[in-house]
Formats: structure tokens, sequence, C-alpha cells
């Protein structure tokens, strides 16, 4: 029997490949679709979109890098090439792309080719991944939006999808974990340490700093 923290990544994946075994199909309601980006720490990304309507998952994960079956350890500590990226499975019917692309731009700080917030390195980067063309037009036009937006020059890449590794099980959901850890506070359960770590590291008043009301889930 598998843990119960990796029946989350095992049950998305799952439905994301049967998603594109569907896409070669003829069915008349729309398709199960994913969109996978990096916006930093993939715990924030991963909690903000499960909120959003529509949203079926999000997982975990690693991309973008050459090292197959990467660790955490090696992503973070770099040379692999991987981001910390999430995974989102969508229903269109629902949510569209479009509006996840222009919620992904306001939830992040795209003018920072340095990492996101106090997470600094590579792994950190923001990052959008397509895997056609009508992917990167969309991907595009929501970049330009977001600069145009901004008034700044907006440094996140997009790139072409590769092979996608779900992270360990304990970074799956771990901003509902009820697991007691040790962090710089002292001994939390995950769901506090969580919330303290994202307050820490200034991820949402930076948001609201760039993007004011626009920004969808600063403070959520």
């Amino acid at each position: 029997m598998f843990p119960i923290q990796t029946l989350k990544p095992i049950a998305l994946i799952a439905a994301m490949a049967l998603a594109t075994i569907l896409q070669g199909g003829k069915a008349e309601a729309a398709e199960t679709q994913t969109l996978t980006v990096a916006g930093g720490c993939f715990w924030c990304v991963e909690a903000d979109f499960e909120k959003v309507p529509g949203v079926l998952g999000a997982v975990s994960g690693y991309t973008g890098g050459t090292l197959d079956n990467p660790t955490y350890k090696q992503v973070t500590r770099g040379g692999t090439g991987h981001f910390e990226a999430v995974q989102i499975l969508f229903d269109p019917d629902q949510v569209s792309r479009e509006r996840l692309l222009h919620m992904f731009f306001r939830s992040v700080d795209p003018t920072d080719a340095g990492g996101q917030f106090c997470d600094r390195g590579d792994s950190y980067r923001t990052a959008i991944f397509v895997s056609n063309k009508v992917e990167s037009a969309l991907a595009s036009q929501a970049k330009a939006n977001a600069e145009a937006e901004l008034g700044q020059t907006v440094v996140t890449p997009i790139l072409t999808a590769g092979r996608f590794y779900p992270a360990e099980a304990y970074h799956q959901d771990y901003a509902k974990g009820e697991k007691l850890v040790l962090t710089r506070f002292g001994p939390k359960r995950q769901q506090e340490a969580y919330k303290l770590y994202r307050k820490s590291c200034g991820r949402d008043a930076r948001v609201k700093q760039l993007w004011g009301d626009a920004a969808p889930f600063a403070g959520s």
C-alpha cells in the first residue's frame, strides 16, 4: 500500500495521462488540460492554484533540467537546470488557460530573474512551459499583457515542456499538512510553518506591491 502522502501525485498523474490519451480522441466535452508553471516555492504555487474553481488539482515537482529523477536537494543545490514547478490539472469548461496564465503572472514577481522573493537561485526562477503553438501563443499574449500592465520588463521565459518529475511526497499539499516539523520558529505543524514561511519570505507583500488589487492570492 502506498503511503497516503503519495496518493495525490499518483492520482493526478494518472488523470493527466488520461487527459493526454483523450486529446487524441473525439470527446464531445472539453478534456481536462494541464498547465505547468514555475513561480518560486512550489508549496505556494500549488496552494494558490488549488483554490481556483475549475482547477482539479496540482502537483509540485521539477522540470526543465537534464537530470533524471532529481531530488529536492539536488535541484536546490543547483546545476541540474530544473525549476521548482507545479503541474496544474484543470477543466477548461470551468476555467480557461488564458485565465490561469493571467492569474499566474499576478501571483509572482515576473521582473525578477534571480529567483522569487527570499528564495534565490536558478531553481526558483519563474517560467511557463508549453507543448504546442497554441499554448505558446497564449503564454506570449499573457506575458505581453503583464508587461504592459506593469510598465516593466517581464523576464519570465516561455519554454518547451519536457518531462515533469513529481517532488517527494512530503512536499505535496505541504500547506495543508498536519505533521510536526522543526522550523526556525520552533516546532510547528506544516500548516503553521507554511504560513510563517510565506509571510517571512515576503511573497504576498511583494506581489501586492507590484500588482495591487489585481493580485489574486496575496493575503489569502
